[in-house]
């Protein structure tokens, strides 16, 4: 069965016709081409296909797109603006909080949903917050210290 979609992703109003049992994560990959997000376990355990949905980190994998009807999603797509990364993009870089690159976007999007809900969080709470997001390359440490860095005063 065939639904009407509306929402906003990205900042962009969208309109589409998708199957009523679409995955969020489908229906951004695979309807609207945002291939930043990524499927990994497809069970939520992972947390590669992480978006923000309304102001909150969610794992796409998990969430109907029928649920996101009238909301707001932002993807790894929307975190640059006019072709310059953002600041958390940019420490995750110097700091090296990026391997292979698989879980990146995920992670990015865990920790831009800490920090708009807590723009200076400690360690502790940047470990919890990234809790749910599995890196195989990294350590960890180093996706730490890349949102330690974003989180503190200076230029965005």
């Amino acid at each position: 069965m065939m639904e009407k979609l509306h929402l906003f992703v990205n900042g962009e109003e969208v309109f589409e016709e998708i199957p009523s049992n679409s995955t969020l994560l489908w229906f951004l990959r695979e309807k609207l081409g945002l291939t930043g997000t990524k499927e990994g376990c497809g069970v939520g355990e992972c947390g590669a296909c992480t978006v923000i949905l309304n102001g909150k980190a969610v794992n796409s994998c998990c969430v109907m797109a029928l649920e996101a009807a009238e909301g707001h999603v932002q993807t790894i797509e929307g975190e640059a603006k006019n072709g310059k990364l953002s600041k958390l993009q940019r420490e995750f870089i110097k700091h090296n909080g990026l391997q292979c690159g698989f879980c990146t976007p995920g992670m990015i999007m865990s920790a831009k949903a800490l920090l708009i809900k807590n723009p200076h969080p400690n360690r502790e709470e940047i470990k919890e917050a990234m809790q749910g997001n599995l890196c195989r390359c990294t350590g960890y440490e180093a996706i730490v210290d890349s949102v330690e860095a974003a989180s503190r005063e200076g230029e965005e």
